[in-house]
């Protein structure tokens, strides 16, 4: 039973506390819209998506203005598009992307997800097309968001793969170099993808979901934040126990509204994805909770450990909030889209290496980094096989989306405004990795891959 005091907090922490829906993402099967005939194809893709989704951004618009919760973002991902598209003679997927972005526009949507491989035990021929034409199709699209999975724990990672990403990501960098390289903030490299992830730029609709879903991705590190200052000084058995709450209520919140979707769209719910996603604005940054813990800063010794228990704390309080709870559901430390990290970063107390570190607990991994334009693609191969190796060993989902930006250095600032915000250029490694990414072949999969 809902009481008058939890209703008055709950619009406390969405006037005050940056409180938000972050996404409502409708997931949609594309699988029966392959055909050998490209134009037939994205004609049905086109069709399929604007049918499908032709209320999404009307209904998460009314449940905004009825519910007084707002809904930053109206999303859809689709089937990995070399699944689709491998049925068609064609020489270069771009025309599919096109596809995918002009339903986009049409719908009135912020971001499509799926331009999307899955290439972590090999490729198959239409999975080299696709992330062929990755960079020009990140480059003339806008709406379009790409992702490819290199590694899982089941699999072990394809070096081919990563190696083919390192040259990817540079291109795309080059082909949008007048927007500081903005196509790199459209394109993921993952180990362990999941099927039903909401948030972009990684968003896919999974071959084991239904034709259509709803999935909602939640935020409120400034929630978390403003509990965190009610009980300074206290133990951390008291941080944990307060930050479970806090991800109770916010979750909460994202049940309520994935359910309304779902029935209001006549599409089943899927998940709720639990995640706290920040923003560049004040009182937004899952760094400043980190340092609310006691660190001088982030980035300093003990941010691993505080990130650890911030990680496991939500998870445990938002999966008693939900049936279905799934996606990602964690803390995301995107630099670029924290002002707590961005600012830990231009102070010089936050580099690679510790970002590394932390991405062992935390819900993602390296996530909207700034690297120097002449960054050699073996080094960013090198930077997306050691996140694949955390994934692998570890079992849980890492991905690396960086940007080596165009004529900047070390010191500059990339801008990219609204949620994907500015980036403070980081160093790299001086020592090169060439001969170990041209190797090739495939890491094996760990021990704890065996579990059958």
């Amino acid at each position: 039973m809902i009481n008058t005091n939890e209703i008055l907090e709950t619009i406390h922490m969405i006037d005050q506390q940056h409180l938000d829906i972050r996404t409502i993402t409708m997931g949609i099967s594309l699988l029966d819209c392959a055909d050998p005939d490209p134009k037939s194809a994205c004609r049905k893709i086109y069709e399929k998506i604007t049918r499908q989704a032709d209320r999404l951004v009307a209904t998460g618009e009314a449940i905004e203005r009825e519910f007084g919760i707002p809904i930053v973002n109206k999303r859809i991902s689709v089937t990995p598009m070399a699944l689709v598209a491998g049925a068609s003679q064609c020489e270069s997927y771009v025309p599919f992307a096109v596809a995918m972005d002009d339903a986009a526009k049409a719908t009135g949507i912020n971001f499509i997800g799926g331009f999307s491989a899955l290439v972590q035990k090999g490729a198959t021929p239409a999975d080299r097309k696709l992330v062929a034409s990755i960079p020009e199709a990140l480059a003339i699209t806008d709406y379009v968001c790409s992702s490819v999975n290199v590694g899982s724990t089941r699999a072990g990672i394809n070096m081919d793969a990563v190696a083919a990403m390192g040259r990817t990501i540079k291109q795309a960098a080059e082909r949008t170099a007048d927007r500081g390289g903005f196509g790199c903030a459209k394109l993921v490299v993952f180990c362990n993808a999941v099927e039903d992830n909401p948030f972009m730029a990684g968003a896919f609709h999974g071959v084991g979901e239904p034709e259509c879903v709803i999935n909602v991705g939640v935020s409120g590190p400034g929630v978390v934040y403003h509990a965190l200052q009610s009980v300074k000084g206290a133990s951390f058995d008291v941080v944990a126990e307060t930050i479970k709450k806090t991800a109770f209520r916010v979750t909460r919140m994202g049940q309520l509204v994935a359910q309304e979707a779902s029935r209001r769209l006549g599409v089943p719910f899927g998940i709720v994805d639990l995640s706290l996603a920040p923003t560049p604005a004040i009182g937004d940054s899952v760094a400043r909770i980190l340092e609310e813990m006691g660190l001088a800063v982030c980035g300093t010794h003990g941010t691993t450990a505080a990130l650890a228990l911030l990680n496991d704390a939500v998870k445990k309080g938002g999966v008693m909030a939900s049936s279905h709870v799934g996606g990602l559901s964690g803390a995301f430390i995107p630099v670029s889209e924290d002002e707590g990290m961005i600012a830990a970063a231009a102070s010089g107390a936050l580099h690679l290496d510790k970002l590394e570190a932390m991405t062992c607990v935390c819900s993602v991994g390296l996530d909207m980094i700034a690297v120097p334009g002449d960054t050699s693609a073996a080094t960013i191969s090198a930077i997306i096989a050691d996140e694949a190796a955390i994934g692998m060993v570890n079992s849980k989902t890492t991905a690396v989306r960086i940007i080596p930006a165009p004529g900047k250095v070390v010191g500059d600032t990339v801008e990219f405004g609204g949620l994907l915000g500015s980036a403070p250029v980081m160093p790299v490694h001086p020592f090169g990795s060439d001969a170990f990414v041209a190797r090739g072949g495939r890491i094996p999969a760990p021990m704890q891959s065996l579990k059958n």
